[in-house]
C-alpha cells in the first residue's frame, strides 16, 4: 500500500472524512487523496516520491511559486524573535500601510486569521453600519463556512452535495438572500422586495468557487449603481482574486470601487491569515474605535505578517509579474482550446489572467446553474488521467485553477500535452 493510502486510512479514524477541508477528500473525482510532503517553485512532491506540476498553488496565494526565497528568508528572520505576542507589532502597521497603498478602495484595514473570519466580520460591520440585517449573496459564490454564507454555497459544499449545511438555523437563512450570478434583474427584484432591509451585497468579483466564472460586461458596475441608489454596502470578496488578477485585485482590473474588501491567503504568503478593509467611515465603527466587536489573539501574527510583507512588496515592486501571469494563462488556455478543436470537443473554458477552469460542458458558463451542467463523472476521470501524467488539478469541477510565475513555457507545454492525452483517454 502506498504511503498516501496508509496515511489516509489512519486519518479517517482520527479526522472527519480523513481531511481537514472537504474538497481534499477526492470524493468528487474518485480514489484517495494524495498526501503532499513538500513543494518548490512550480512542483508538488507527495509522500510516495511523485512530482506534480502545480496548478492550485494553495488555492491562490502562491503567485510566485512555492518556497519563494525572499518569503522564506523573511520567515527565517522573523522566527528568531518568537512566534506570537498577542500585542501590537511594527509589521502590522507596515502591512496595513502596504495594503492601503496597493488597494485604493481600502482606507483602513483590520487583520484577522482566515478568509472566513474576514467575510464574517465584514458582514457584521456592514450590518452595524447600516442598521439593517439582510444580505444578498450569489448562488455558487463561497465566502467561507460562517452560517450566513452556507446558503447556495460553492466549492466544497457543492462537491459534498450539501449546499445548505445542517446546523445553519432557519433564522440565519432568512437573512441571506440569493441571486444568480450575472443577473442584475434578480438583484433588483430582491432589493425591491426587501426595501430598506439589505445591509450589503457580497460577491467574488471573479468567482473561483463554482469554477472560474467571469462577470459579464456591466454586471459589477450595475451592482455598484444599485448599492449607491439603495444605501447598500458593496463587498468584494477578494480572498482569491486580491493581488492576483492585478496589484489592486479584481477591483483594479474592472475599475469598480467596493465599500468593503475581504482578503486572505496571499497577504500571509500562504500562511493562515486574512483581512478586511474599506472606507474610513465604515471601518471606524470597528472596536475599539467603535461599537462593532471583533477580536483575535493571533490576528496580525508576526510570522504571517513577515511572509506577507515579503510577498506583497515583491508584487508591488515588480509589475512584470502580472504581465507574465497573463502570458502564461493565455498560452495555456489557447493550447487547451487548440487541443479541443483537434479532438472535436467543444467544452467551455473560462479564463482571466492566471485563473482558469475547463468545464466539462458545451454550455457557456456564467452562473451556478450553467456550471452544474458539467459532466462530473467525466471530470473525475479527467482529473485522474491528469494526475497520472504528473499534473495536479483541483479535485473538483467547481474550482478555479491558479497559475504561478514559477511555471515556464516548457511546463505549460507539458500541461497542454497532458491535457490532450487525458482527454483522448477519457472521452
Amino acid at each position: 500500500m502506498k504511503t498516501s493510502e496508509q496515511l489516509f486510512e489512519k486519518a479517517k479514524t482520527l479526522i472527519p472524512g480523513g481531511v481537514n477541508s472537504p474538497v481534499r477528500a477526492f470524493r468528487a473525482v474518485g480514489g484517495n487523496p494524495v498526501f503532499i510532503k513538500s513543494a518548490k517553485g512550480p512542483y508538488l512532491f507527495d509522500e510516495d516520491g511523485n512530482r506534480y506540476i502545480e496548478l492550485i498553488n494553495s488555492w491562490g496565494p502562491m503567485v510566485l511559486g512555492h518556497a519563494f526565497e525572499p518569503v522564506e528568508e523573511a520567515v527565517r528572520e522573523a522566527i528568531q524573535h518568537s512566534f506570537s505576542f498577542g500585542a501590537p507589532t511594527r509589521k502590522e502597521v507596515e502591512m496595513a500601510e502596504l495594503i492601503t497603498d496597493m488597494v485604493p478602495s481600502v482606507e483602513m484595514v483590520r487583520m484577522v486569521n482566515s478568509g472566513t473570519e474576514a467575510t464574517m466580520a465584514a458582514i457584521r460591520v456592514a450590518r452595524g453600519f447600516t442598521g439593517r440585517d439582510k444580505l444578498i449573496k450569489f448562488e455558487g459564490c463561497y465566502h467561507g463556512h460562517a452560517d450566513s454564507f452556507l446558503i447556495a454555497a460553492g466549492s466544497g459544499a457543492i462537491t459534498m452535495g450539501t449546499p445548505d449545511s445542517p446546523g445553519v438555523t432557519k433564522a440565519t437563512a432568512l437573512d441571506t438572500l440569493t441571486a444568480p450570478f450575472n443577473d442584475l434583474y434578480a438583484v433588483e427584484r430582491l432589493i425591491d422586495a426587501n426595501a430598506n432591509q439589505i445591509a450589503a451585497i457580497i460577491l467574488e468579483p471573479v468567482v473561483g468557487n463554482m469554477g472560474c466564472v467571469l462577470p459579464e460586461p456591466g454586471f459589477l458596475q450595475g451592482l455598484r449603481d444599485l448599492c449607491d441608489k439603495n444605501d447598500i454596502l458593496l463587498i468584494f470578496d477578494e480572498v482569491m482574486t486580491g493581488f492576483r488578477l492585478a496589484k489592486g485585485g479584481a477591483q483594479e482590473r474592472f475599475g469598480i470601487r467596493p465599500d468593503l474588501t475581504t482578503m486572505g491567503k496571499i497577504i500571509g504568503g500562504g500562511m493562515p491569515v486574512g483581512a478586511y478593509g474599506g472606507r474610513r467611515d465604515i471601518m471606524s465603527i470597528v472596536s475599539p474605535a467603535g461599537p462593532v466587536y471583533q477580536a483575535g489573539t493571533l490576528s496580525g501574527n508576526p510570522i504571517a505578517m513577515s511572509a506577507g510583507l515579503a510577498m506583497l512588496r515583491h508584487l508591488n515592486n515588480h509589475p512584470e509579474v502580472y504581465t507574465r501571469l497573463e502570458e502564461l494563462g493565455t498560452r495555456l488556455t489557447d493550447g487547451i482550446r487548440a487541443s479541443m478543436v483537434k479532438l472535436g470537443l467543444d467544452f467551455t473554458i473560462n479564463h482571466l489572467g492566471s485563473m482558469y477552469t475547463l468545464f466539462m460542458t458545451e454550455r457557456p458558463v456564467s452562473n451556478f446553474v450553467d456550471a452544474k451542467t458539467s459532466d462530473l463523472p467525466l471530470f473525475g476521470r479527467y482529473f485522474q488521467a491528469m494526475l497520472k501524467r504528473g499534473v495536479y488539478l483541483a479535485p473538483s469541477q467547481f474550482e478555479s485553477l491558479f497559475l504561478s510565475v514559477a511555471l515556464t513555457d516548457e511546463l505549460i507545454d507539458q500541461v497542454i500535452w497532458a491535457n490532450e492525452e487525458a482527454l483522448k483517454e477519457v472521452i
